[in-house]
């Protein structure tokens, strides 16, 4: 009895909206389903392009890929929009191993941290201090630390549901770990991956040194989790124990790439953007397919599903794809800064960041009236298992254009896998599932399409008839 009422509840809520609304959305699953591109298109990013650290040949190559593709749908105006970003390259590849005492050595599973600084050319090795994170670290006397190689070992916490939380909860080691720690006169830093399984692939990830002087810049490298383990129990045994890590990354000059951009142009309210995009660069342990490679192609096919299911935007829908997300967020921050220069109304943004799993729903950066409006098309969203609709979050590229009156969001997929590839060489096109993928490239799309056909709060009819 009580799943017929659901059912019936189901019903007279989706009933409540005109029925153009359900059937189009019915048409964009499908479509993407039985006809999506996004896959095809994540197959040639990841498996003929590869890995696209900002300012590599393989981010101009998937720059010109991308730009290509969107030539192809038929769009409006597709274009290049020049950004600088920063050039770090990781060089041979690292090589680590912990000594019990001489002669005797424990191989170790280490790749170098985005931005970080080569080891002397013989390499680094020293005596190890454990601590389990930053705070940790501060409490400490600087001459426990001075000419050691601190190790930062704090886990990420496998009670939270939200996996972003347990990232947020100790990327800061990574992040500042090495700053912090040349303060104190350390020689090197190794830091626990990010990640919530045991294995073994250590996990890349931007570092800063702040506005540390050159001479207190020390080296710092990921260490896979069960080598994180195995360190931490052999300090336990013996804390006299040496490791010795060799990595030759280096940061070069700033060289120039693009920003990626296509539009279909509104056919009423022209001046109203609506924005979908994901970030081209991925570090280059792997081919970037969850990260975010997966975010791109679904932004792509937004317009095109729209475009395949007979939709004329009233607004201008908009997909950009930013370049240096990863270590720097030049591409996003450049993009806003020319929206602003343009006086462009960006009435709503939303990225795709969070991997390829399957699509649970979205958060929103709005006001209690936008979410409010939001919140009442969940019906239409329910028949495809998308439950979660939050405020709170958007991503990193759109979040430069926050405004008193727009609609930030952000795609929210399952996410319990996702940090077992974040950043790491099994990050490839293996690991994205086609359905997941196109559904998520679907639920995008009728988000636009509600958004687009309804508008948001804050635009008043007044100002719609001026554009």
């Amino acid at each position: 009895m009580r799943n017929i009422v659901i059912v019936i509840a189901l019903a007279l809520s989706i009933a409540a909206f005109p029925q153009s609304d359900a059937e189009n959305i019915k048409k964009i699953y499908n479509t993407s389903l039985s006809n999506g591109m996004s896959y095809q298109w994540l197959d040639h990013l990841s498996n003929k392009i590869g890995g696209r650290l900002s300012g590599s040949l393989n981010a101009q190559y998937a720059v010109d890929y991308t730009k290509r593709m969107l030539d192809s749908i038929g769009l409006d105006k597709v274009w290049l929009q020049p950004v600088m970003v920063p050039k770090w390259v990781r060089g041979t590849p690292e090589f680590a191993y912990l000594e019990t005492e001489p002669g005797k050595t424990i191989p170790m599973n280490i790749c170098a941290l985005g931005g970080s600084i080569s080891t002397p050319i013989e390499g680094l090795k020293a005596n190890v201090i454990e601590v389990q994170g930053i705070e940790d670290l501060k409490d400490l006397p600087m001459e426990s630390v001075k000419g050691k190689i601190v190790f930062f070992n704090r886990p990420m916490d496998e009670t939270l549901i939200n996996t972003f939380s347990s990232y947020g909860g100790c990327v800061d080691q990574r992040y500042a770990g090495a700053m912090e720690a040349g303060k104190l006169g350390a020689v090197g830093v190794i830091v626990r991956s990010m990640n919530l399984r045991i294995d073994d692939f250590p996990h890349t990830g931007s570092m800063t040194y702040g506005d540390l002087p050159n001479e207190q810049r020390i080296p710092s490298a990921a260490i896979s989790t069960r080598h994180a383990e195995l360190l931490s129990s052999m300090l336990k045994l013996d804390d006299s124990i040496k490791f010795y890590f060799k990595q030759n990354c280096r940061q070069l000059k700033d060289v120039q790439s693009y920003n990626v951009i296509g539009e279909i142009t509104g056919s009423e309210f022209p001046k109203e953007i609506i924005l979908v995009g994901g970030h081209l660069d991925s570090w280059d342990l792997g081919d970037g397919s969850h990260d975010d490679g997966a975010g791109c192609v679904q932004s792509m096919d937004v317009l095109r599903l729209l475009k395949e299911s007979g939709i004329k935007p009233k607004r201008t829908i908009r997909v950009v794809l930013f370049m240096n997300e990863e270590n720097g967020l030049r591409g996003g921050n450049k993009y806003a800064e020319e929206a602003k220069r343009k006086n462009e109304n960006h009435i709503f943004a939303l990225e795709s960041d969070s991997g390829g799993f399957t699509p649970r729903g979205f958060s929103f950066d709005c006001s209690d009236a936008n979410f409010e409006q939001i919140l009442s098309w969940k019906p239409l969203f329910e028949p495809y298992l998308i439950h979660y609709f939050k405020k709170g979050g958007s991503g990193a590229d759109v979040g430069p254009l926050k405004g008193n009156d727009n609609v930030l969001a952000g795609l929210r997929p399952d996410s319990q896998r996702y940090f077992d590839y974040h950043h790491a060489a099994n990050d490839t096109f293996d690991a994205v599932n086609k359905r997941e993928l196109e559904l998520g490239a679907a639920t995008m799309t009728s988000l636009v399409y509600l958004i687009d056909k309804y508008g948001i709060n804050a635009i008043s009819t007044d100002r719609k008839l001026k554009d």
